[in-house]
């Protein structure tokens, strides 16, 4: 569950005779991940490429390209046999699909090139004027555009060349005739319009008159575009037809690209070969019986070490192997008389220094969460997976932060459609982490009594009639929110603890001495800032006003505090506490606590003095976890907001609100006289528009908080996660598990 699926090295030595058939079984099995020589030994190089290799390359590339026409899908069609002239077939449809897509290119292009002659014309057919009228002067310049009429007139007055001018308009077009003066230049016009913001249009050769010239282009656009429904039509076709035939054609071929580069991952010599890979160690045994079955002893198969798990180094080897290795010399491994050659103790035959990958091996409930992991980087081979530590905490900070039966309930509707409804791995797991999510969120939606931010479950739920606990929203209840951020750094405090004391047991495996300067030097750091800030010590409880800490900080948890565990501070705590005639440092007295951490950050200098600049980290990453309270009271804020306008909400003597659910805004001045504010009456008590304009505004308003509670409750609670818990302790990098082999689901044989 913290280590991932334990993984053997193999090794197969054999002749080149039965290499193809090796490469089969091992195809077959799909469970070695194959490593990749080198190149570091004497007489060995890659291996060639088994001979079709090249054809079936340009078969799967044409069938691939087939697909990519006819937008063939995976869930096209189902599994089924290929028959034996697969290939006739397949040159049938290249041929057929060919010379469809050809046609069709042939047809968007003529169909583009229509439109734009369309989109020329336009604006002459809204002029009116034929377009032979338009050209063809020795003695007046024409030109037709859109433009500011006034501003184009106003140019061509000023204009010394223009001696004379008529402009014609129909809608946004102007065509300008004008007469140039003896001496003027050509495009005089033009000239005269610099600075004028006008769009020329060049006049399209035909004698037609626009308007019938616009018929006729539109009359062949809609031929063209008949014509290019009639070959996606017929395109459409084939696709319903040859779609399980170029799957499963699709899949043969990937099968024999894949055993014919093979040998490329291989050491070769003329007549020998050398293949090395990473198996998971319970599948070593058949592994064996696969290959001995297949080829006999045709080949000598070795396991040559066991990965242990060290999170610094190469992985360890747990069982002994001998020493040795082939050199240019030596005769081929399967010709000669005496046992094969053992692998060296650094890993390998031919694949030095070749890292094991990984299979995360974590139950099933906590499989969803593998893809957070993984959207950092997947963990080493030889380090701690951080999964089941993300399952126990980021559905419980999601779901403090929500804290809504009712967005529980849709989070979990949305999750279970995701989880059912797609075969993305990713969609899936996507699907499983908010199920998890909505389902925390509905715990603490009955803890907080609260159904779309309406205070309606105490009375129903709670024998009490009153949740258990508030968010703080409330006048009466506002010490609730104090107490959250003082929760929040007590959950921040334990969370961080616990990633620092893995980090300690990683670095076990370099002495105990390491672990405590690297690790354990934060421990004590962390702790002792934090208990001393916790501790009453500088605390002056018959003034607190005169104290040198925040007394929210004791009043939490006091007797008459929002969670009335019934002490100030926290007695385990003052254990800790060295007498107040201790010398203090500015008027604070220095206990126990600071000596502590005073310890851890001499220690962290021993160990890594440049990690002293970040010794306040302790602290700033601690008060990082106040985000989840700040969360928790935007949210419920918003909430509050859209029933406030829609419901209307009044505050009783106590300063508690209510909304006005099921009583008219005159109820609170008969029930409470001037003793109750009316906050505001609520559009649902204010006409038939109001109410339905309400209505929009409940559920649009709602559904906001809703889609906001993924961007701000998910990613905070992410960000909490990778930034403050795996920073301590998480580095990743880890190598992904590619077995050497393809899952057909489309052919039957």
């Amino acid at each position: 569950m913290l280590r991932p699926e334990r993984m053997s090295k193999v090794s197969v030595t054999g002749s080149k005779g039965v290499m193809p058939t090796v490469i089969e079984t091992i195809h077959e099995l799909h469970v070695v991940h194959l490593s990749d020589y080198d190149g570091s030994w004497t007489g060995f190089d890659n291996g060639n490429p088994i001979e079709g290799a090249d054809r079936a390359s340009e078969r799967l590339v044409t069938v691939r390209s087939l697909e990519s026409v006819l937008d063939v899908d995976e869930d096209d069609a189902g599994p089924g046999r290929l028959e034996a002239d697969w290939e006739d077939r397949l040159e049938r449809i290249r041929e057929q699909v060919n010379d469809l897509d050809d046609r069709r290119d042939e047809v968007r292009n003529e169909l583009r090139q229509v439109q734009e002659k369309i989109d020329r014309v336009a604006p002459f057919a809204e002029l009116g004027i034929d377009l032979d009228l338009l050209s063809g002067y020795d003695s007046v310049d024409v030109v037709v555009g859109e433009g500011n009429v006034d501003e184009l007139e106003s140019a061509l007055e000023a204009a010394e060349e223009v001696r004379a001018y008529e402009t014609f308009t129909g809608g946004d077009v102007v065509a300008i005739v004008a007469a140039p003066t003896e001496d003027a230049d050509e495009d005089v016009i033009d000239d005269a319009l610099v600075g004028v913001e006008f769009t020329r249009h060049s006049v399209p050769e035909t004698e037609q008159s626009p308007e019938a010239y616009v018929d006729e282009l539109e009359h062949r656009k809609r031929q063209l575009e008949s014509d290019l429904d009639d070959v996606d039509s017929e395109l459409e076709r084939i696709k319903l037809d040859e779609a399980g035939f170029l799957l499963r054609v699709e899949e043969k071929l990937t099968v024999e690209v894949q055993r014919a580069e093979a040998p490329l991952q291989f050491a070769t010599t003329d007549r020998a070969f050398v293949a090395e890979g990473w198996i998971p160690t319970d599948s070593y045994d058949r592994f064996v019986a696969e290959l001995d079955a297949a080829v006999g002893d045709s080949v000598e198969i070795e396991e040559l070490e066991r990965a242990d798990y060290d999170r610094h180094g190469a992985p360890h080897h747990t069982e002994d192997v001998q020493q040795g290795g082939p050199s240019a010399g030596d005769e081929e491994p399967a010709e000669r008389e005496e046992e094969p050659p053992k692998a060296a103790t650094d890993g390998g035959v031919v694949t030095m220094n070749d890292e094991p990958p990984v299979v995360q091996d974590n139950p099933g409930p906590t499989k969803p969460f593998e893809t957070l992991v993984q959207a950092v980087s997947r963990p080493k081979y030889g380090e701690l997976d951080p999964t089941i530590f993300l399952f126990l905490t980021f559905p419980a900070f999601f779901g403090f932060m929500i804290g809504d039966v009712g967005y529980g309930i849709i989070y979990m509707a949305i999750g279970y459609y995701m989880y059912s409804n797609f075969e993305s791995s990713g969609i899936r797991s996507l699907g499983g982490i908010a199920m998890w999510a909505g389902g925390f969120t509905i715990l603490f939606g009955f803890l907080y009594g609260e159904i779309f931010g309406l205070h309606v479950l105490g009375e129903v739920v709670w024998p009490s009639g009153h949740p258990p606990i508030e968010k703080g929203l409330d006048p009466a209840g506002e010490e609730f929110a104090l107490g959250w951020l003082v929760i929040s750094v007590l959950v921040g405090i334990i969370h961080l603890n616990v990633g620092y004391i893995l980090d300690f047991y990683e670095n076990l495996s370099h002495g105990l001495k390491d672990a405590i300067t690297h690790s354990g030097s934060w421990i004590l750091l962390l702790n002792g800032v934090w208990i001393w800030i916790l501790s009453v010590q500088g605390y002056n409880a018959e003034n607190p006003e005169e104290s040198t800490k925040p007394p929210f900080l004791f009043e939490t948890f006091s007797s008459d505090g929002p969670f009335p565990i019934g002490f100030e501070g926290f007695p385990v705590m003052e254990v800790f506490t060295l007498p107040e005639a201790v010398p203090g440092l500015g008027g604070v007295p220095i206990g126990a606590p600071l000596l502590v951490a005073f310890l851890g950050l001499v220690l962290l200098g021993i160990g890594d003095t440049p990690e002293l600049i970040e010794s306040l980290s302790v602290l700033v990453n601690a008060l990082s976890y106040t985000r989840m309270a700040a969360v928790l009271l935007a949210k419920a804020g918003m909430a509050f907001v859209v029933n406030l306008l829609f419901f209307g909400a009044y505050e009783d003597p106590d300063g508690a609100f209510h909304f006005l659910r099921s009583h008219e805004p005159s109820y609170v001045a008969s029930n409470y006289g001037g003793e109750a504010e009316l906050i505001f009456p609520g559009l649902m008590h204010s006409g038939v528009a109001a109410l339905l304009g309400g209505l929009v505004i409940l559920v649009f308003g709602h559904l906001l908080v809703l889609a906001l509670g993924v961007t701000s409750a998910g990613l905070q609670a992410v960000r909490l996660e990778y930034v403050e818990f795996f920073g301590k302790f998480y580095e990743g990098g880890g190598k992904n598990y590619e077995p050497f082999g393809h899952d057909q689901k489309h052919s039957e044989d």
